[in-house]
């Protein structure tokens, strides 16, 4: 059994629940490319594909997680997830062949990483399970019910009764689903979020700026001081690489000013609203 996510923080969550129940227990891979937003038009193509590194590129300047650039590397997970669903399964000497699980959360990352993964596993319809915790209640620590937007947030036990909602992607979902990413991918919209169900909708870039703009204040304040006010308020998540790519951008506008290096990382930031001339 091969599980997959989209996010590092589930591969610890899924860990966890292993070790309450052995039938779960499997390889996890991450996909760790962030969908939801920036360039996907002809993505799987050498040329969209060097396009949309070289956007990430861009953003990855100077932030603490510039590395990320050289990690990741969904095109080659997928590559090595391929060669091994194409090889014979030998545990215990029993015929039977690889399964995979993929694991999504009510989120706009999530679903975005589904089409874009999804897209290219037709060819193992009937081997290819589905979990979406698609507006679905669990018990949270202090024994409230809940409705978790991502699998990091479920404890360890609940993922048992998770477990039971996988299902196999169907042929028909392998029809339609890749209809409406290449749809999505030729709109090449900025920045996607989920409007329900797997409805994924594309937003112009600027999406994020009122809510990057609520988070600074008339006074300089260091730039992850803002990120972490922005995040406490944000109710559409996303990175917060793509949040500095639009403070800088909100910058260029005229709208926040900044002292500081970028040079020397986000840590010598500070920002603040910009005066308006009367």
């Amino acid at each position: 059994m091969i599980h997959i996510v989209f996010e590092t923080a589930n591969i610890d969550a899924l860990s966890k629940a292993f070790e309450l129940d052995e039938s779960l227990k499997g390889d996890i891979i991450e996909i760790k490319d962030d969908y939801a937003v920036g360039p996907v038009i002809d993505i799987y193509d050498e040329y969209g594909y060097q396009q949309r590194r070289d956007w990430w590129k861009e953003l990855l300047q100077h932030s603490p997680h510039e590395e990320q650039l050289n990690i990741v590397d969904d095109k080659l997970t997928v590559h090595h997830l391929l060669k091994r669903l194409d090889e014979p399964f030998e545990e215990a000497q029993v015929d039977k062949q690889e399964e995979v699980w993929i694991w999504m959360g009510q989120n706009q990352h999530d679903v975005c990483g589904y089409y874009w993964l999804m897209s290219q596993l037709k060819n193992y319809q009937g081997r290819i399970q589905v979990l979406y915790l698609n507006n679905l209640p669990f018990i949270n620590e202090k024994g409230n019910i809940f409705y978790p937007t991502h699998l990091y947030e479920i404890q360890p036990k609940e993922f048992l009764k998770a477990k039971k909602l996988a299902r196999q992607i169907t042929l028909s979902e392998f029809e339609l689903d890749p209809d409406e990413w290449k749809k999505l991918c030729n709109e090449n919209a900025v920045v996607r979020i989920l409007e329900g169900g797997k409805k994924i909708v594309g937003k112009e870039e600027s999406f994020y700026d009122k809510d990057v703009l609520s988070g600074v204040t008339a006074e300089f304040q260091k730039l992850s001081k803002v990120l972490h006010t922005i995040f406490s308020k944000i109710k559409i998540q996303t990175g917060d690489v793509f949040l500095v790519w639009r403070i800088k951008k909100l910058m260029e506008e005229g709208k926040i000013e900044m002292q500081g290096d970028w040079e020397k990382g986000w840590k010598e930031i500070e920002i603040k609203l910009a005066v308006v001339a009367e």
